[in-house]
């Protein structure tokens, strides 16, 4: 029996590249054993879904104390699978407030990720809190949400010695980046583990033209392999346009999914949305 296997890489940063078919001719099985335990696989490792829970924290805010419990929804949403915590502090604490970042790692059993604008401020709150990851954002200070990913070009210099600074505190960095190689490359020169891809393009084109939404991603991803760099994903992803996401995007490691999730859970609950997205990032 000949079968075809996709040898696996397991990069620095815990990724995983699937780039190699090798046929094997299958006599025996012990054989087929002794490959099932060895540095051969048969799939795709599945991307981790994390979820930002800023919009709770903004429900939580609009009538003061604390329904919802933001703790306890870190809890929950872990419980019914999600594979990470996410949240986006602002310097106005408008949703996140800086007591939920010191809170939150008390509950977090899973992934944390904080992302935001690395101000002062921010780079404190970080190194203090020591989360599993953080994910810098060039937004504004008054940015209603995030809406560009850095020019590494530009801010190769600014960058380089904050980036320097999380990691050396052992802190996974990953940066925010539109889908273009050119700044995929600039992120490699940085230093950063990872590059969070800003997906907002694609959502507002998978309805009109998948094909065209993804491209400019798939290129921007495959840089990022060769490069040896981590591949994350978010803004504006759903329910509806994620599975064709995660399948045709090379080695996506995480998404990140808040807004969408949220409003879908209105409807059908977390309890039935986290198994949801869970189905379609198995590929």
């Amino acid at each position: 029996m000949v079968v075809i296997l996709i040898q696996r890489y397991e990069t620095p940063n815990k990724g995983v590249l699937y780039n190699k078919k090798i046929k094997l001719l299958l006599k025996s099985n012990y054989f087929i054993s002794d490959l099932i335990r060895s540095q051969y696989i048969y799939r795709k490792k599945m991307t981790a879904l994390s979820v930002n829970i800023n919009k709770v924290a903004t429900l939580r805010n609009a009538r003061g104390g604390n329904v919802p419990d933001l703790l306890q929804v870190a809890i929950d949403l872990q419980r019914f699978g999600a594979q990470g915590i996410t949240i986006h502090p602002r310097p106005d604490q408008r949703h996140i407030r800086y007591k939920d970042v010191y809170d939150l790692p008390e509950v977090v059993t899973t992934e944390f990720n904080i992302e935001g604008n690395p101000i002062q401020d921010f780079v404190d709150l970080v190194l203090a809190v020591k989360p599993t990851q953080v994910t810098l954002v060039p937004d504004a200070v008054d940015a209603l949400t995030s809406n560009a990913g850095w020019d590494t070009i530009k801010n190769k210099e600014y960058l380089i010695p904050i980036i320097d600074k999380f990691k050396a505190a052992g802190i996974r960095t990953s940066i925010f980046v539109d889908p273009k190689v050119r700044m995929v490359e600039g992120a490699k020169e940085v230093g950063t583990d990872r590059i969070e891809l800003y997906t907002e393009r694609y959502a507002k084109e998978y309805p009109i033209n998948p094909e065209k939404a993804i491209a400019p991603f798939i290129e921007a991803a495959e840089r990022a392999v060769a490069l040896n760099l981590g591949i994350n994903a978010g803004h504006d992803l759903s329910l509806e346009n994620i599975r064709y996401f995660s399948k045709n995007l090379p080695n996506l490691l995480e998404v990140s999914i808040g807004h969408a999730l949220i409003c879908e859970s209105l409807y059908l609950g977390f309890e039935n949305v986290i198994p949801m997205y869970l189905q379609r990032l198995k590929n």
